[in-house]
């Protein structure tokens, strides 16, 4: 799952980043609105953490673009503007939900999970292939009917797979999934990360495929349906 977090306050900001990547999440930091911006028209995220408070433009501007160009990334507002004013107004703008600073990690974990739940829809919230099960409400893989801890980037790109199984993934939206826009990615860095998954997988019956200039493919052995 990848998130932006919009927050100009640059503690605040790599405290709620640091706790969501021990999550799992690949995480993309904007401090203003005009990257914000950016980023959203150029990359997709699961859900958008927003604060109104930013240095060069009103939160509420950057979520009624958003919407204006037919984005339904889900939208949990986090700011210090509690006013119930303020909280009617981006409500109708379209935001999901509202946190008020100052808030306890804990409380915005299970917001985040929540509103990720709500968008991909009860009847999502199992994922199967096989020995092979995540769980999006736990967030937990299973393999075997035993738990699979994956460091970040590998649990990133597996879920990504996993989500499309049996479909080719073009390489470009793995990366997307996987690394933030901040990373040094280097041309063979996904590689890397499919080639330990696969020592992982290989002995249940799944297979990774590259797909020679375009992707990869998760898919489980004929044998092992």
């Amino acid at each position: 799952m990848r998130l932006l977090l919009i927050e100009d306050d640059p503690l605040l900001a790599s405290t709620v980043r640091d706790s969501l990547v021990t999550l799992k999440y690949t995480v993309d930091v904007a401090d203003n609105g005009l990257l914000a911006d950016h980023l959203l028209q150029h990359h997709h995220f699961d859900l958008v953490l927003l604060d109104l408070s930013l240095p060069d433009r009103d939160g509420l501007e950057v979520l009624k673009s958003l919407r204006h160009r037919g984005n339904h990334v889900p939208v949990l507002i986090v700011t210090a503007r509690d006013h119930i004013g303020e909280k009617v107004k981006g409500l109708d703008l379209g935001a999901d939900d509202y946190l008020a600073k100052p808030f306890s990690l804990d409380e915005l974990e299970a917001r985040i999970r929540a509103l990720l739940r709500r968008s991909q829809g009860r009847s999502h919230s199992t994922l199967q292939l096989g020995p092979l099960v995540y769980n999006s409400s736990t967030q937990e893989l299973l393999l075997d009917h035993q738990p699979l801890q994956l460091p970040r980037r590998e649990y990133s790109l597996l879920v990504g797979l996993l989500n499309k199984a049996e479909q080719i993934i073009p390489r470009e939206l793995l990366t997307e999934q996987v690394f933030s826009y901040e990373d040094t990615v280097g041309s063979n860095a996904i590689e890397v990360y499919i080639s330990r998954l696969r020592k992982r997988l290989t002995p249940y019956g799944l297979n990774i495929t590259t797909i020679r200039g375009i992707g990869y493919r998760l898919s489980l052995e004929h044998h092992a349906r």
